[in-house]
């Protein structure tokens, strides 16, 4: 009995370029699973914190309506950016908020990109006047109830982003929202302070 010998060459060899781009696959796919273990090694040694953003006080210096229904206001706001990362500065951009008063715009805050060094704060304090706004009649009444017990109430509400470092291994961006209702003594202008910040409930 006689077996026939295999010839040599009939075997299919692999090409070099797909050898060349499974090489190019391992070595990317290396150099991200080592990022990953070097960003997770920074966040541990750095444990960084998110950046908060707060409304720390506020006055309500002017507040006047007439006869024809048009409300005059001014306001004073003091809103505090706080980095409490002692290893890392954190910037912001895209700061704006606005005011509002019964669903009707008064101003819009805004500040240019800021930096905040390592374990700090940075203060903002917006002086807010607003021009003769025309109130419904029912608006006129809640303005009228609200003079009469000495409590009225605005609405803050924008956000800025925050964007820190965690060492050389990179940055990280975060959206801080604030939503406040400001609420004061329309008598004497004081502020009925009560925690408002973009930190997570």
């Amino acid at each position: 009995m006689y077996f026939k010998k295999p010839q040599r060459g009939s075997e299919k060899r692999t090409h070099p370029l797909i050898w060349f781009a499974a090489i190019i696959c391992a070595i990317i796919a290396t150099a991200v699973i080592i990022a990953g273990v070097g960003v997770f090694i920074g966040y541990m040694v750095i444990h960084p914190r998110v950046p908060v953003i707060a409304v720390v006080d506020a006055h309500l210096d002017k507040i006047q309506s007439d006869i024809a229904g048009l409300l005059e206001t001014q306001v004073t706001i003091l809103i505090k950016a706080q980095n409490d990362n002692a290893k890392a500065h954190a910037s912001f951009s895209d700061t704006s908020f606005i005011l509002s008063f019964q669903g009707m715009m008064i101003a819009k805050l805004v500040a240019e990109p800021f930096e905040v060094k390592k374990n700090d704060s940075v203060e903002f304090n917006y002086v807010v006047p607003s021009s003769s706004i025309p109130l419904t009649p029912d608006q006129m009444d809640e303005v009228d109830l609200a003079l009469k017990q000495d409590k009225i109430t605005f609405d803050l509400r924008g956000n800025s982003r925050a964007r820190w470092r965690i060492g050389l291994f990179g940055s990280v961006k975060f959206w801080c929202h604030l939503s406040c209702r400001l609420k004061f003594h329309p008598l004497n202008g004081t502020y009925m302070n009560a925690p408002c910040s973009s930190r997570a409930k």
